[in-house]
């Protein structure tokens, strides 16, 4: 597992964001950072959970999904947010954790 990016939660505009409306959230900044820091600002309406929509979490890339997922709190289930990619969402120790397995 790699370190990917660090989601963080703001209420705040940013520019260029971009809005995915199936998860009513506008993510920015990760293309431009050098260390992988996306903002994302919820819709008050997200179906995201409240500790993913309040809490910054650390994304990693796996190799295996499931593997990385397996025994683990599900925090979000295994999904496809764009085309190559799966995501979920674990918690641990409290914080929510994104697990990323990108196919290259």
């Amino acid at each position: 597992m790699k370190y990917h990016h660090i989601g963080i939660p703001t209420d705040i505009p940013r520019e260029n964001e971009t809005y995915l409306p199936e998860y009513k959230v506008f993510v920015s900044g990760y293309e431009t950072s050098l260390y992988g820091i996306e903002w994302m600002r919820y819709e008050p309406d997200s179906p995201l959970p409240e500790l993913v929509k309040t809490v910054p979490h650390i994304a990693f890339e796996v190799d295996s999904l499931s593997e990385a997922i397996k025994d683990k709190e599900i925090l979000i289930q295994p999904n496809s947010p764009s085309e190559g990619t799966l995501v979920a969402f674990i918690i641990e120790n409290g914080a929510p954790i994104e697990f990323l397995q990108i196919k290259k």
